[in-house]
């Protein structure tokens, strides 16, 4: 199985527990791997043929704007569900990474789902 990675994309999303941590948008790194069989991509350098990252991108930036948690893990679990249904990849893993406590570099998330425990 092969794998597609975007590693640490830059989002700005409303997410805390209480009411003022999801007043503004707060940066947030998000990392999505998405595994899929793209033999076929690789022999004819079609990008039909596989996931095009740059609308996963593009989606992302996106997703966060409307919305808002208090829970990250919920968070990663919405995105996860998301890129699943949009792209349909074999399985998916999305790790969140938040700044909300000074004395760590950050606090991640990670999650994984596939298709068929969606």
């Amino acid at each position: 199985m092969s794998k597609i990675t975007i590693v640490d994309l830059e989002v700005f999303w409303r997410v805390g527990v209480s009411d003022e941590e999801r007043a503004k948008p707060q940066r947030l790194l998000v990392t999505v791997d998405m595994s899929l069989d793209f033999s076929s991509a690789s022999l004819s350098d079609r990008i039909e043929k596989t996931i095009n990252y740059q609308a996963v991108v593009d989606g992302l930036l996106k997703f966060g704007e409307e919305r808002s948690w208090k829970l990250v893990e919920k968070m990663a679990a919405n995105v996860a569900d998301w890129v699943l249904d949009e792209f349909n990849p074999q399985g998916v893993m999305v790790e969140v990474k938040k700044f909300a406590i000074p004395q760590a570099k950050f606090v991640s998330v990670s999650l994984g789902k596939s298709r068929n425990t969606k």
